[in-house]
C-alpha cells in the first residue's frame, strides 16, 4: 500500500505520525512511503533519514493525500486536510470526535474510512495508542502547572515541594488512570502534597500500592470535592470516558472558591475539559486567568516534546499500521475486535456510539460498516 506521512499544521506541533525506523519496517514489507519534506525535522527526524529507510520525499501536502491509500498523522485533521481526504482513504490519527462537531460532519462528508488512535482497545479493555500520549502529558502536567504557579506566572508564589521548614503544594489530580497515575509520580518525586479522586475503589488501592503514603487516595463518593478543589494549589484535570465528551466535574462556582494564583491544568481539554471554565490553548499561549486562577489547557501538550513523543507513540501504533496495510482495513478490523474499536467514521456513517449520540447521528455498528 502507499502511506502517507503529511507534516503536522496544527499551532507548535511538532511531532510527525512516523519515524525512519517505522518507515524502514514498511518498506521491508513492501509498502511505498511518502513523507512531507521536512515533516520531522522538528522532532529531530531529516529527510536523508528517511530517504535511507526507503520513503520519497514529497513537497506538497496536496500530493501526499492525493496518491496515498492511508494517511498517517497524529493530531486530528485540520479543515484544509480535510477538504483533501479522498472517499475509501484510511485515516489513521487521533481524532477526538466527541469534542469536534465540524470535524465530524467534514469527515462524514468525505466518505473516508476513520480510525481513531484513542478508541483502539486491547483484550484488558484499556487504551495501547491513548497511553503512551497520556503518560507524556501526565508527567508534563506537573512540570507545567509547577511552572505557572511562580509568580511572574501569575501563579501563587510558591514552589512545588516547598522548602525546608516550608509547607509543600497541596496537588490535586482528577483521575487516576494513566494521566493521574504518571501526574502522581512527577508531583509525589518533587514532594508534593498529593491527592488522587478516582471513582474506582481497586483503582485507588492498586495506586496506593503503587505510591504508599506518597498519596492521598480519595473516593470520588465519599469526598466534598468543592473542599478539596478550594484548597488545592494545582489541580491537574485528567478524567477519560473514551471516545466521549469529558464530564465537566469542576464548576464554575468552585473555581470561584480557589485560592487566588492557583493553577488548574486540563490534560482533558482534547475531550472538551473537565473544569467548566476551559478551553483550549496553545503552546505559544498557554494560559489565561478566569476569577484569578490560572488556567493551561493546551491541547497538544504532548507536542511540547515532539522527539519523546513521536518516538513513544510509534511504538504502540506500528503493530495496527503494519497489519492495516498488510490486510487492507476491512480485513484487519473484522479480525480484530480491538482494533475495530478505533472506527469512528466509515465512508459516511458514524461507527462509534458516543460520537453519533453526541451530535445525533445514527449509530452504525462498525462490522456493518466495513461488510
Amino acid at each position: 500500500m502507499k502511506i502517507g506521512v503529511p507534516k503536522e499544521i496544527k499551532p507548535q506541533e511538532s511531532r510527525i505520525g512516523l519515524t525512519p525506523d517505522s518507515v524502514k519496517e514498511l518498506t521491508a514489507n513492501g509498502h511505498k512511503v511518502l513523507v512531507e519534506n521536512n515533516g520531522g525535522f522538528e522532532a529531530g527526524f531529516f529527510n536523508d533519514q528517511y530517504k535511507s529507510a526507503g520513503a520519497t520525499i514529497i513537497d506538497k501536502p496536496e500530493d501526499i493525500f492525493n496518491d496515498s491509500e492511508i494517511i498517517v498523522k497524529v493530531k486530528e485533521p485540520l479543515s484544509n486536510e480535510v477538504k483533501m481526504i479522498r472517499e475509501n482513504q484510511i485515516v489513521f490519527t487521533y481524532l477526538h470526535l466527541a469534542a469536534a462537531k465540524e470535524l465530524t460532519e467534514g469527515l462524514i462528508k468525505s466518505k473516508s474510512v476513520c480510525i481513531a488512535y484513542e478508541t483502539i482497545t486491547d483484550k484488558n479493555g484499556r487504551l495501547p495508542l491513548l497511553a503512551p500520549m497520556s503518560a507524556v502529558a501526565g508527567r508534563m502536567s506537573i512540570q507545567a502547572g509547577a511552572h505557572c504557579l511562580e509568580k511572574n506566572q501569575k501563579g501563587r508564589g510558591i514552589l512545588l515541594g516547598g522548602a525546608p521548614d516550608g509547607e509543600p503544594a497541596n496537588v490535586v489530580i482528577l483521575g487516576g488512570g494513566v494521566v493521574g497515575e504518571n501526574a502522581a509520580l512527577i508531583a509525589s518525586g518533587m514532594k508534593a502534597k498529593v491527592h488522587i479522586v478516582d471513582k474506582s475503589e481497586s483503582r485507588l488501592n492498586q495506586l496506593q500500592k503503587i505510591f504508599g503514603d506518597k498519596i492521598i487516595p480519595e473516593h470520588s463518593d465519599k469526598i466534598d470535592l468543592n473542599k478539596l478543589v478550594s484548597e488545592c494549589d494545582l489541580l491537574i484535570g485528567g478524567v477519560l470516558i473514551p471516545g466521549a465528551e469529558a464530564p465537566k466535574l469542576v464548576t464554575k462556582e468552585m473555581i470561584k472558591s480557589m485560592k487566588k494564583g492557583s493553577v488548574i491544568v486540563d490534560v482533558a481539554i482534547d475531550q472538551g475539559g473537565c473544569v467548566e471554565t476551559s478551553k483550549p490553548t496553545t503552546h505559544a499561549n498557554p494560559t489565561y486567568i478566569v476569577d484569578d486562577v490560572v488556567h493551561y489547557c493546551v491541547a497538544n501538550m504532548p507536542g511540547g516534546v515532539p522527539r519523546t513523543s513521536t518516538l513513544a507513540l510509534n511504538n504502540a501504533t506500528l503493530p495496527f499500521l503494519r497489519n492495516l496495510a498488510d490486510k487492507g482495513f476491512q480485513k484487519a478490523l473484522s479480525e480484530d475486535d480491538n482494533f475495530l474499536a478505533g472506527l469512528n467514521v466509515c465512508k459516511g456513517n458514524v461507527t462509534y456510539k458516543a460520537v453519533a449520540d453526541i451530535f445525533g447521528h445514527k449509530y452504525t455498528s462498525p462490522i456493518e460498516a466495513i461488510s
